[in-house]
């Protein structure tokens, strides 16, 4: 295809986050956009094969775009002909910030990943809130919200609300990001006592209409861990998991140490995520009802990534450094790849392979 013979060798000379703020003009350009959407291959599954469900939220396709990519929700309004089935903005904070200091986002091309510090830089959420005002998308929006960085850890319960109150009349569905790396000590949320305060903090708040609330976690919880937000989850009657965020492990990398260290901190995403995102995913499924839903993300680039994230639990899943690397045909190609190996393997709907490989 064009993005892989010319399209991603020039964007890859230029800064990433440079070139991500060239993606986003592209993809939004009145001229440039069907140029995108020439780039999605044809379709090649039963139309109604992938019909899927995010915890009520009847969607298309089960493939969404996680949180990072439209920070400021520039680009929502233009995804669907990438055909995504879901989108999800932010992460968004209460007070607008800058994030960290630039260089912060890295390709690791050796590895298929990236490893990024960017600090939850994000206009705030008045004035998300103000663009989502505007003309609505055509697929389902969800709001990823996180604690801002000058706010203290004791005063994170209110940081959301403010966030969550700002967004509410526009999104679908909430994202309670407590696991990015980047914020300093946000990690420290997911320890039961704060996690079960916060949650039942916005649980209180998300009323009339009640929306689907999920909570998005890292990769590196030990099981004692993860078993706290079983707990948790089940205590506060959450709709959902997101697993998982980006690591902060750099084991078993193809790219060389010394680079590896020049770069520092950060949450590395990509392929080197994929196994442990998906062992995370089978856990939870073991441990939780049915009824909780579960998002899986972390390495997904083809067919094959997503169908082990499906058959680990995940009713839905996201993307976000495949598409980085795979353009703007990727989804597509992803579900044309997970409909021929799930009619390989007998399966006439996409729900029956949900959770087959739990045991």
């Amino acid at each position: 295809m064009l993005y892989d013979t010319l399209i991603k060798p020039l964007l890859f000379q230029f800064d990433p986050e440079q070139a991500h703020h060239m993606a986003e003009k592209v993809i939004t350009s009145p001229l440039c956009s069907p140029l995108v959407g020439l780039q999605v291959p044809a379709v090649r599954f039963p139309g109604d094969f992938f019909d899927a469900d995010l915890a009520g939220i009847p969607l298309r396709n089960p493939v969404g775009l996680a949180a990072g990519f439209d920070k400021n929700a520039l680009m929502f309004r233009h995804l669907d002909r990438l055909g995504f089935g879901f989108v999800e903005i932010g992460t968004v904070t209460a007070k607008e910030q800058a994030g960290n200091p630039k260089p912060r986002l890295f390709r690791l091309p050796k590895d298929r990943a990236l490893i990024n510090r960017m600090g939850f830089n994000n206009h705030g959420a008045e004035k998300v809130a103000a663009r989502l005002a505007g003309p609505p998308g055509t697929l389902p929006l969800g709001g990823n919200i996180g604690k801002s960085k000058v706010t203290p850890l004791e005063e994170a319960v209110d940081d959301y609300l403010f966030s969550f109150r700002k967004l509410k009349p526009y999104v679908d569905y909430f994202v309670v990001n407590v696991s990015s790396p980047n914020t300093p000590n946000l990690r420290q949320l997911q320890e039961r006592a704060p996690l079960q305060a916060l949650l039942n903090a916005l649980s209180a708040e998300n009323q009339d209409p009640k929306l689907p609330l999920f909570l998005k976690i890292a990769p590196d919880l030990n099981d004692a861990q993860l078993e706290d937000i079983v707990a948790v989850v089940h205590e506060t009657r959450v709709d959902g998991v997101i697993a998982t965020n980006t690591t902060i492990d750099r084991d078993g990398l193809a790219t060389g140490s010394v680079k590896v260290e020049k770069i520092g901190a950060g949450g590395l995403s990509g392929r080197p995520v994929r196994q442990r995102a998906t062992d995370v995913l089978q856990f939870l499924r073991r441990l939780l009802p049915e009824d909780v839903a579960l998002v899986g993300v972390g390495g997904i680039f083809d067919g094959m990534d997503a169908y082990q994230k499906v058959r680990a639990g995940a009713a839905t899943i996201q993307i976000y450094t495949g598409l980085v690397y795979g353009g703007p045909g990727t989804v597509v190609q992803l579900l044309n790849e997970l409909y021929g190996l799930m009619a390989r393997d007998g399966f006439t709907r996409f729900s029956e392979a949900i959770g087959v490989d739990v045991t």
